[in-house]
């Protein structure tokens, strides 16, 4: 299964992003809200400038405090984002986020953010993917 299908299976919603200069609060705020588990850090909303995901919010707070609620974004934010391309496999989406330790992955086509997948998506079209495989399999040994 490619990156795309999984886009495609997913509610059609606009991507969630933050301005660089938006504070932690906000951005947590943003992430109840939405009931998601990172925002887009981005100036135009196509191309982003980091992440920041409820982890980081909450490391944060546990070294500094709630002090960092009034911190920018960008402060917290990762900002060397790894990203994938609607052709790429589930499978390579997993090894990626699974070698990084991370939950989310912005899609990137030419240049332009055109999705956000995360772990919980990849896992459910791969297990989709895998209970086709198994009815397949079933339906060829029972001679259906």
């Amino acid at each position: 299964m490619q990156v795309h299908q999984i886009l495609r299976a997913k509610p059609k919603t606009s991507i969630i992003t933050v301005m660089p200069g938006a504070s932690v609060a906000d951005a947590a705020r943003l992430l109840a809200e939405r009931r998601i588990g990172a925002v887009i850090v981005s100036r135009d909303g196509e191309t982003p400038d980091g992440i920041l995901s409820e982890r980081d919010i909450v490391r944060d707070l546990g070294r500094r405090g709630a002090a960092c609620l009034s911190e920018k974004v960008d402060a917290l934010m990762t900002r060397n984002l790894i990203s994938c391309t609607p052709t790429d496999s589930a499978d390579t989406v997993l090894e990626k986020m699974t070698a990084g330790r991370f939950r989310h992955m912005p899609v990137m086509e030419e240049g332009k953010m055109v999705g956000i997948i995360s772990i919980g998506d990849v896992v459910a079209a791969r297990i989709s993917e895998l209970a086709m495989e198994k009815d397949a399999l079933a339906g060829m040994i029972m001679g259906n």
